[in-house]
């Protein structure tokens, strides 16, 4: 312990007193709160940020400000999901050539090689 604490430039002593000090209100305030953030974000399914989460805390009667909050979810990793904006990708309006439907879902056949179809669906992995 003595070398990790040379190579961290921390003195020993230093080092043991601050794992024998208890943990401050502060840090055991924190903890509880982001228990409460946890348990808002998810009950939001994930889409409240810090504004909205920190909205919710004061409905519940905690004292916190939005600064706390959002710093305190970056710390744990609790982000917002937003949603993603509809992006259609296909243009219906080209003016290129469309094959024409020959076979009009008629997949019934008297001879053979009267018509070729293929499937461009991706195959399953066997399990």
């Amino acid at each position: 312990m003595r070398k990790m604490c040379e190579v961290l430039g921390v003195s020993a002593s230093g080092y043991y007193a601050w794992v024998g000090r208890p943990e401050s209100r502060r840090c055991r305030a924190n903890r509880e709160l982001v228990v409460q953030i946890r348990l808002i974000h998810r009950r939001s399914r994930e889409t409240y940020g810090s504004p909205r989460v920190t909205e919710e805390l004061h409905d519940h009667g905690l004292s916190c400000g939005e600064n706390r909050v959002a710093a305190l979810m970056r710390r744990h990793g609790i982000r917002a999901q937003g949603k993603r904006k509809y992006r259609a990708t296909t243009n219906s309006r080209h003016q290129l050539p469309v094959a024409p439907n020959i076979l009009n879902r008629q997949f019934t056949v008297d001879r053979p090689n009267a018509v070729w179809v293929s499937d461009i669906s991706v195959p399953q992995q066997a399990t």
